[in-house]
């Protein structure tokens, strides 16, 4: 079986390349401190209703060393959690957040750099109420989620591995990047150059 730990070896635009762009989060899942390290792990997957935080909250306690915590939320209103809650998951192993939401205390996450993907920050924080399921399907940044998907995350974006395809995708990704390292950059550009021009020719253009 792939470690998954090795994903943090493979850039995201290395698996964008393989995967296409619905395993990729839009744009607007982003780090939310840097330089920010690449990170990958296991999807532990969280529902969280718009104003509400409850689960995030629980899924710290409950998710294993290493994961991801990816959530499902869609709220531009609230947030999802503050540097409490990115301590204690720090300290209980957590690699990252992944939210579809807004977290507070940037400040805070940053100086412990805890590794936070999600779309902004708002200094008010949800309630707790709303109790859901943990671990089931999710959607997040127009990426479907299922718990145990490899989630790899870095300075370029959140890209989603499924976990039936992991082992195929990372022997894939190992063998472009070995063939990307061994071409040097004259051999590129004339490989470029050559495709480019029978693209062009064939539209008609002669310039």
């Amino acid at each position: 079986m792939a470690d998954v730990d090795a994903f943090t070896d493979i850039p995201t635009t290395t698996l964008a390349d393989l995967l296409g762009r619905g395993q990729v989060m839009d744009l607007g899942i982003r780090p939310l401190w840097g330089p920010v390290p690449r990170v990958a792990g296991p999807a532990f997957t969280v529902r969280c209703p718009p104003g509400d935080n409850l689960m995030l909250h629980a899924a710290i306690h409950r998710a294993g060393p290493g994961a991801v915590v990816v959530v499902e939320s869609g709220d531009l209103d609230y947030a999802l959690a503050g540097g409490n809650v990115c301590a204690v998951a720090r300290r209980r192993g957590v690699t990252a957040f992944v939210a579809d939401g807004l977290i507070r205390d940037l400040a805070e996450v940053r100086d412990m750099r805890f590794p936070v993907f999600a779309r902004g920050v708002i200094p008010i924080p949800g309630t707790k109420s709303a109790a859901r399921p943990l671990n089931e399907r999710v959607r997040c940044g127009g990426v479907t989620v299922d718990a145990g998907d490899t989630v790899v995350a870095d300075e370029e974006g959140v890209v989603v591995v499924p976990g039936a395809r992991r082992e195929e995708v990372l022997a894939a990704a190992r063998a472009k990047l070995a063939k990307e390292a061994a071409q040097t950059l004259d051999a590129w550009e004339s490989a470029h150059r050559t495709r480019i021009d029978e693209i062009l020719a064939e539209q008609g253009f002669e310039a």
